[in-house]
């Protein structure tokens, strides 16, 4: 490992991981620990700021997108990863952070109303939702994180983490370094639907769906809008199949699909079923690997609680720095009394 900076990155324990988490982000994590000290985490109790009322899958989403990790490539002795809720120094940076954080800065995060709307069918006016920046912070900052990974539209998130680490060494001292936005290609990933690729809209495609699902989906796929009859040129540019071309089959196939698209050779039908093929044999690796670990439960357990005693050493470390700044070092206070 050439680099020694430390990048913190996690996931919403929220539901099954699809192609958008893969190529959005497990596939950028994997790159990452080549290089850097990587901490990647489930994010558990963020899934409560929208999953308070019914939290009886939220350990089943975790364990299993532990095994999405490493199917993928996520290494667990190369880097740390771990559960937030094991690690208890999250909750107490957390509230630490809140007493400095003006409310202001709060309200005028861009998604707030945005997410409020879009989830309109749950109760969202709580502390904790309003609040998710500053856990967010704490996530990030606990680790003393140089880098966070994040795409271009989740820039403002990490800004307003920068100006709360700039309010707390602004009153307590240099504690810690001010992340950095590590931006890296994130592709567009469409539903089945056309829209982003979101657990929410029900139009995803799972890292763990069997051949038979994968098929099913994709012949529900939209296809280009503008090719009406199968004599019609098609216009791959503006397909939703040939985005997905695009990221998982082999360049001369997908070469091939729209050159014959364009041409009319090949009906959007016989695109499914190529599709479908090709996005099988590229999630079957994972699809075996996630499978074979999750019929292991006490060994993937065993490497989250490792990977989570590994994340609370780094995190007991900045407590006590953040105690210690705060001059809410008691040990400390005691031991010269007694000297």
């Amino acid at each position: 490992m050439s680099d020694a900076r430390i990048v913190l990155s996690g996931m919403r324990s929220t539901g099954k991981l699809h192609l958008g988490h893969y190529f959005g982000t497990l596939r950028n994590w994997v790159a990452l620990q080549e290089r850097h000290r990587c901490y990647f985490f489930a994010a558990d109790w963020h899934a409560l700021t929208s999953e308070y009322a019914n939290t009886s899958e939220i350990t089943t989403w975790t364990v299993e997108a532990f095994a999405d990790w490493i199917a993928a490539g996520v290494d667990p002795e190369r880097s740390v990863v771990f559960v937030q809720s094991l690690v208890p120094e999250h909750a107490e940076l957390h509230l630490i952070l809140s007493m400095i954080t003006p409310l202001g800065w709060l309200e005028r995060v861009p998604t707030y109303k945005e997410q409020i709307r879009q989830l309109d069918n749950r109760d969202l006016g709580t502390y904790g939702f309003l609040g998710y920046p500053v856990l967010q912070t704490s996530d990030i900052i606990l680790y003393r994180a140089h880098f966070v990974p994040v795409g271009e539209d989740q820039a403002s998130h990490l800004e307003l983490s920068r100006e709360i680490t700039r309010r707390f060494n602004t009153l307590y001292g240099e504690v810690f370094p001010e992340p950095q936005a590590l931006f890296a290609p994130t592709p567009r990933v469409p539903g089945t639907d056309g829209r982003k690729m979101s657990k929410s809209y029900g139009n995803a495609v799972n890292l763990s769906d069997g051949p038979d699902e994968i098929r099913r989906k994709c012949m529900e796929m939209f296809t280009d809008p503008t090719r009406i009859r199968r004599k019609d040129p098609g216009h791959p540019e503006s397909c939703n199949l040939f985005e997905f071309h695009r990221l998982l089959s082999p360049p001369e196939v997908a070469e091939r699909v729209a050159r014959e698209c364009r041409a009319a050779a090949i009906g959007c039908v016989e695109d499914k079923k190529l599709l479908a093929e090709q996005m099988i044999a590229f999630l079957e690796p994972i699809r075996r690997r996630r499978e074979d670990l999750l019929r292991h439960p006490a060994e993937l357990l065993a490497l989250l609680r490792e990977g989570s005693r590994r994340a609370r050493e780094r995190a007991q470390e900045t407590l006590a720095l953040v105690r210690d700044a705060l001059g809410l070092d008691y040990e400390k206070l005691l031991s010269r009394s007694v000297q």
